[in-house]
């Protein structure tokens, strides 16, 4: 029990805070950085939506507004089968250069996202969910990372936006999620983009799935080609946050179901001998992260057996409990923690729980073959 709870805690400090360290090591010796330079190509924004009345003339204007060459710029809507005002919102803006593909039947973001590709005049492609805003210089920004030839593909840098447009929702979380997307660029490749806002070269941007979602897949077929996917922490996408947690529970259970999806079937990215340091970066970015649940329960478990033996496992054990504890009055209390362990043991528990919702999904056979962006 003592190996079996020493290995439990090990592994969960291994998926948070080991594998980040271990970058951080090799930053030291290896100094993977982006050429960045002027890069002026022809450029397909790709916009999908279902049902975006509300917002889809907000996003338009905000596209509309970018710094890039508007004759270098093709602005493409998806409409995943729309059925209230957006077509013909889309359509006042064709007059401005806004191109509209209006897809008769409903089969979620990444079909809306394919079928879109057939119809791209751009040498980079750009998708955006239509809750995103980009700054003036959004789109120069992430094209000017393709002036390396190495990058296959671009994440934005995620900001969470609350009811009083100050950057709010899961705070500390998305930091870390961010600074950790930037040492995966600065060794090697990160190993998902932001999929609210990405870009990547056209040739990399094939083979997309209903089952599978882009942001992980393009990422892959870039390390496919050769090529690597990158962060870049001046290109901004702002979406508003959700405010309701059941949805933002079915979010997340959504991303890991979809991400288990992908990485099981693609197994062949965890070779060393074929794709180098990036299998070490998949094995610990996924893998690891999602099995973490398991080893909460093995480390919780194997504790409780061996809190009679020794006052510090008693204290271990009760230092736990505490911490789940908390997590749990908070999410009952149906309102935000103002201090911060309350705030970290309620966004721990949530996420933890949603990924081991999501394995039973997967397990049991669940598959999602639709994706739908959470109304924000």
């Amino acid at each position: 029990m003592e190996i079996v709870l020493a290995g439990s805690i090990f592994l969960v400090f291994f998926a948070y805070f080991g594998y980040p360290f271990s970058l951080l090591l090799l930053t030291l010796v290896r100094r993977n950085e982006v050429r960045k330079g002027p890069f002026w190509p022809d450029v397909t924004m790709i916009i999908t939506g279902y049902n975006e009345e509300k917002r889809i003339p907000e996003k338009l204007e905000n596209t509309l507004a970018l710094d890039y060459p508007s004759d270098k710029l093709q602005v493409l809507v998806a409409s995943d089968g729309s059925t209230d005002r957006t077509h013909p919102i889309v359509l006042g803006y064709e007059p401005k250069g806004v191109e509209l593909l209006a897809l008769k039947e409903r089969k979620g973001k990444e079909n809306a996202q394919k079928e879109a590709l057939k119809h791209a005049r751009g040498e980079i492609i750009v998708f955006s969910d239509v809750a995103t805003r980009l700054d003036p210089d959004g789109i120069s920004r992430i094209v000017a990372n393709f002036h390396d030839a190495s990058v296959g593909c671009v994440s934005s840098e995620d900001v969470v936006i609350g009811p009083d447009g100050k950057p709010t929702g899961e705070g500390f979380y998305v930091r870390y999620e961010m600074w950790l997307r930037r040492l995966e660029s600065r060794v090697r490749s990160l190993v998902g983009l932001s999929g609210s806002l990405f870009a990547a070269r056209r040739e990399v941007c094939r083979d997309f799935s209903d089952e599978m979602p882009s942001d992980f897949r393009t990422v892959l077929n870039s390390m496919r080609l050769g090529l690597r996917g990158v962060s870049d922490p001046e290109v901004i996408g702002r979406y508003p946050d959700l405010a309701d947690r059941q949805r933002e529970f079915d979010r997340k259970v959504r991303t890991v179901l979809r991400g288990l999806t992908v990485f099981f079937r693609h197994l062949e990215f965890l070779n060393p001998f074929r794709y180098g340091l990036f299998a070490y970066q998949y094995a610990s970015h996924k893998l690891m992260r999602w099995l973490v649940p398991l080893f909460l329960v093995t480390g919780l478990a194997s504790n409780f057996f061996l809190v009679s033996t020794s006052p510090f496992y008693l204290f271990l054990f009760a230092c736990q409990v505490l911490f789940y504890g908390v997590g749990l009055r908070v999410w009952k209390s149906g309102k935000p923690s103002a201090n911060l362990l309350g705030k970290l043991s309620m966004y721990f528990l949530t996420v933890n729980t949603s990924i081991a919702v999501a394995w039973w999904r997967y397990l049991r056979g669940d598959r999602m073959t639709m994706w739908t962006p959470s109304e924000r």
